[in-house]
């Protein structure tokens, strides 16, 4: 369900140092509005949860219902994954598909976030 690619030309070195770094889940839903409607407040709960944690940098879903974007903040991408697998839309099967990239950020524009 996952794609963990493995860390090239020497980018993870953070994560190879024990170091936070971010880690981008891009998501697909099932096309089922009732079953995603169902299990949003457990999902948001949860997502709720690892913010206050320092976990999550930033998420939502994609405005068409799709799916949705997480940045996650973790020390390896095995985190990540496990942060990402223990989300209720994970297991209630709303995700249809999930990959998790490290990611730099090289520039944010901070006057056109909300």
């Amino acid at each position: 369900m996952s794609t963990i690619p493995p860390c090239r030309l020497n980018r993870c070195e953070q994560q190879e140092q024990g170091q936070p770094m971010k880690f981008v889940n891009f998501i697909s839903y099932v096309p089922n509005i009732a079953k995603i409607e169902a299990v949003r407040p457990l999902h948001r709960a949860y997502a709720e949860g690892l913010r206050n944690q320092g976990k999550i940098v930033m998420a939502g879903p994609f405005r068409d219902g799709a799916g949705a974007l997480i940045v996650y903040e973790a020390e390896t991408q095995q985190e990540a994954e496990t942060l990402a697998t223990n989300d209720p839309f994970f297991r209630e099967g709303v995700w249809t598909r999930y990959e998790i990239h490290p990611w730099d950020i090289l520039g944010v524009n901070h006057a056109l976030l909300p």
